[in-house]
């Protein structure tokens, strides 16, 4: 049994650190499909993101063929 039920699931990456996580949950932000409707830039106004928790996001959203708002994915080559 969670200590905290009524904390929303979260898919969050686990390397981001703990600043950057309180700073997206705080505001909302648990699941990986939220930050495609956001670009980079309004994700690193949040106070406790910064360059290592956006890259962290980028390459766990491009695991799951997902992007920020704005970015196009890359065509593949074949």
């Amino acid at each position: 049994m969670s200590d905290q039920p009524n904390q929303p699931e979260s898919d969050l990456p686990a390397e981001l650190s703990n600043p950057a996580r309180r700073a997206l949950i705080g505001a909302g932000y648990v699941r990986l499909e939220q930050f495609t409707s956001l670009s980079e830039a309004e994700v690193l106004k949040l106070h406790g993101m910064g360059p290592k928790g956006i890259e962290a996001l980028r390459r766990t959203l491009a695991a799951r063929d997902l992007s920020f708002a704005g970015h196009k994915k890359k065509a593949s080559k074949g």
